[in-house]
């Protein structure tokens, strides 16, 4: 089975304009998050998709598989799709751009040992929630799923709920998200669903049509993405730390 890691890189981040191109340690946050990307054995290609060419320019540059998308995409999905008619693999896994310290064991987690190619077909990776704080915080997507890692649902709020027992985990969607080429032709060719709308969630989108979708659980996988100033500032700690050791 041919898998293909594809990293969506925006320019236009709202709240930390062109991040995939701000200095870390003397290189452009894209090439470490390339470089760490390559650690991952289970990936036969990788490449970064983005819509700008000043990270299209900076990732030839600096030897960067890179493929051009439409600027005009809503979310990570769409740009995997449009990839996905041009480079042909049997799985395409979802590698957030702004993470250079991107969990690898939980990307090797989301890829299957095999992916059904006569229907749609996708994962996800859970992680418990171990703080009732987060158990309340609607930017934690909360997953339920049954007795074969199938998930049933994901919301903003706290699911299941305590009623009769509170003998019981939480857990929250991580966001490593894996697709055949059926699943990325089936989000680029629907519209949102009921609970997608209501929920704001773009993953809710497969549960709303009845796909299957996944899950694979790590333990204490907790990412830290780029959104802002501080963030950066942090990143550019934990390495220079790392990398004095």
């Amino acid at each position: 089975m041919k898998t293909a890691g594809i990293i969506p890189a925006r320019y236009a981040s709202t709240r930390l304009p062109g991040k995939p191109l701000l200095d870390i340690l003397g290189h452009p946050m894209i090439w470490w998050v390339y470089k760490r990307v390559c650690e991952i054995n289970k990936l036969d290609e990788i490449c970064v998709a983005t819509d700008d060419v000043r990270i299209l320019n900076v990732c030839r540059q600096n030897s960067i598989p890179v493929i051009m998308t439409a600027p005009h995409h809503p979310n990570a999905a769409m740009r995997l799709q449009e990839v996905s008619q041009t480079l042909t693999a049997d799985f395409y896994v979802q590698l957030n751009g702004d993470e250079p310290l991107m969990n690898k064991q939980a990307v090797e987690a989301a890829i299957p040992e095999y992916a059904p190619q006569d229907t749609e077909f996708g994962t996800n990776i859970i992680t418990p929630i171990n703080d009732p704080a987060q158990v309340l915080d609607a930017s934690n997507i909360k997953m339920v799923f049954d007795d074969e890692m199938n998930a049933l649902y994901m919301s903003r709020t706290p699911i299941p709920y305590p009623f009769k027992s509170i003998s019981f985990k939480y857990y929250k969607h991580v966001g490593i998200i894996g697709y055949n080429k059926k699943m990325l032709d089936f989000y680029k060719n629907s519209k949102p669903g009921r609970f997608e709308t209501i929920e704001g969630i773009d993953t809710l989108r497969f549960l709303d049509y009845g796909k299957q979708l996944k899950l694979f659980l790590v333990e204490d996988c907790h990412s830290l993405s780029v959104d802002t100033e501080k963030d950066l500032r942090i990143v550019r700690k934990m390495m220079e730390e790392q990398d004095g050791e």
